[in-house]
């Protein structure tokens, strides 16, 4: 979805010119996570203008001309007091949501798919390890940046690649994430998802997409001199659509 204003507010899945804001969510976490930040910002008008007129009261009633003759400044207990209670409790809205998210983030519920993504220099190797079935049958492939020369009309430049990763959509998916040689971080934004690929390492993430759709995301770790040429898409299609790609794949 794109918006004809001068700065657009809502999006495709992919990044936009002189975007003020989230992509469109395509997971339960990424919809979270923009809820949360939604909420936190609500609070911080009110602490701006609060501190602005503490500090435009203290500017007006200090200044030399009004009190040419300094006074003895002592403690405010009971501004003290109610500062901190409501501080607090501020602290308290904010943290409740965010640690609740957090933990959800790290909840692996019972895959129906697990794909393993391998960093090198400088793109992505997918693995569908549920239909290994032998070194001669397997779904393993290799996802390269699309070069300017060879892209189609339309095509997204630098986010587009020759292999997409396919996925079903409203399916749990884990994520096993590694790097065959330097650290790496395997990113899509509107899937909510950053997990860094460390060599010698396995990290593991869950996504949970919504709806069918295309989504665009990049390697976020500089990891070399060719760090923004590995981009990463996504491709959710129906649960029948996923099952025919497989079985062409193997084919």
């Amino acid at each position: 979805m794109k918006n004809t204003w001068l700065f657009p507010i809502a999006y495709r899945d992919a990044a936009e010119p002189w975007q003020l804001g989230f992509q469109d969510a395509a997971t339960p976490m990424m919809q979270g996570m923009i809820d949360l930040h939604h909420d936190i910002f609500f609070f911080l008008p009110i602490i701006m203008i609060f501190v602005l007129w503490m500090l435009v009261r203290a500017l007006w009633h200090l200044h030399y001309k009004r009190n040419p003759i300094p006074e003895r400044i002592v403690h405010g207990t009971t501004i003290e007091i109610i500062r901190t209670i409501f501080l607090s409790i501020i602290s308290m809205f904010i943290a409740i949501p965010s640690f609740a998210l957090l933990y959800s983030m790290d909840e692996v519920v019972d895959p129906a798919v697990t794909i393993k993504a391998i960093g090198h220099q400088w793109y992505w190797t997918y693995e569908y390890s549920d239909y290994n079935s032998s070194d001669e049958q397997s779904l393993t492939f290799d996802s390269y940046m699309i070069t300017e020369d060879e892209l189609e009309l339309g095509a997204l430049r630098l986010l587009e690649v020759d292999n997409r990763v396919i996925v079903p959509a409203k399916t749990h998916i884990r994520l096993i994430i590694t790097s065959a040689d330097v650290p790496y971080s395997w990113a899509v934004p509107s899937s909510g998802v950053k997990c860094d690929a460390v060599p010698g390492r396995s990290n593991q993430t869950s996504i949970f997409i919504k709806r069918k759709g295309v989504y665009y995301g990049q390697c976020s770790e500089i990891c070399g001199t060719n760090h923004a040429f590995m981009p990463i898409v996504v491709e959710a299609v129906s649960l029948d659509d996923h099952v025919s790609w497989v079985s062409n794949e193997l084919d």
